[in-house]
């Protein structure tokens, strides 16, 4: 289990239910022709959520309640808690129950525990490459729409940590913004940004996006509480990391992959988000095996 994951925030129930109501309704709108042609309605089933790769179980609540949600009969033993690293051949879940509604949740329930588990496979990964710095390894909203809080939950549990939920949460003012709001002179950037968090409340974190060394000291001007170095140079960020000397939170952003996290992690960053989380893994490979049918 990952030391660093929050383990007592568990997923919220709503939002979890709405999410799997969307996808039976998308994947068995009319419910299942196949297994009501094919399977005896009193056929049951017992069978077995094992892992064919290793990694970080992350999705166990989401699977037991995927099957419930089908078929509250149903018998679902969790084997394996969200955050437990498991090797290939672990058995990570068991279930019993009628072999239509098993049948009929099991793709719906795969599909979104081998996506969270991936996730938090890979987060672990970053997340070992850079123990003993002080970076902490976060995600960006590069979510799958409509899954967002099933991937913030996952990268949780492979030990690394959520960045702002939504816009609606943090300022993050991005290169886009400030090429607006300056109209190209960068002269105006400080007192610009200075009398936009004027009008912010005490409790909101401010964030500001820079893409090269001259802009450090404008933004720190304004008062920023995190400054994000974008696409910079191990050098650069070294220099960054310097010039701001503890005046504000430094954020990595990038060019970050598990060749380059452990050097980022070294120049001093407290930060290190990385949008590869969420938007590029590939499902882990975990199968729904039935062990035994009878009736």
């Amino acid at each position: 289990m990952t030391e660093s994951t929050v383990f007592d925030l568990a997923l919220p129930t709503a939002p979890v239910r709405e999410i799997l109501e969307r996808a039976f309704a998308e994947d068995a709108p009319a419910g299942d022709i196949t297994s009501q042609l094919l399977i005896p309605a009193e056929a049951r089933a017992t069978a077995v959520l094992n892992a064919r790769v290793p990694g970080v179980f992350s999705g166990a609540t989401v699977f037991r309640d995927a099957m419930l949600l089908i078929d509250p009969d149903t018998d679902v033993e969790l084997l394996v808690a969200d955050g437990e690293a498991f090797d290939a051949g672990t058995h990570l879940a068991r279930v019993s129950g009628r072999a239509r509604s098993v049948l009929l949740a099991e793709r719906v329930a795969l599909n979104l525990v081998q996506r969270m588990s991936a996730i938090a496979t890979k987060t672990a990964e970053f997340v070992k490459l850079t123990e003993g710095t002080a970076a902490r390894i976060t995600d960006t909203r590069k979510t799958t729409p409509g899954l967002r809080v099933l991937e913030r939950f996952a990268v949780r549990c492979g030990g690394g940590a959520n960045h702002r939920y939504s816009l609606s949460d943090a300022v993050l003012a991005k290169d886009n913004h400030l090429a607006v709001m300056t109209g190209g002179d960068p002269a105006k950037l400080t007192g610009l940004l200075a009398a936009a968090k004027a009008q912010l409340g005490h409790t909101t974190h401010f964030e500001v996006e820079v893409d090269s060394i001259d802009q450090i000291e404008p933004v720190l001007a304004a008062g920023v509480d995190t400054i994000m170095l974008d696409n910079f140079t191990l050098e650069e960020l070294r220099t960054g990391v310097a010039l701001v000397g503890g005046r504000a939170r430094v954020e990595a952003s990038g060019n970050v992959n598990l060749q380059t996290v452990a050097g980022i992690a070294a120049t001093g960053v407290d930060v290190i988000s990385i949008g590869g989380l969420t938007h590029s893994v590939a499902a882990l490979d975990l199968g729904l095996d039935v062990e035994l049918s009878v009736g």
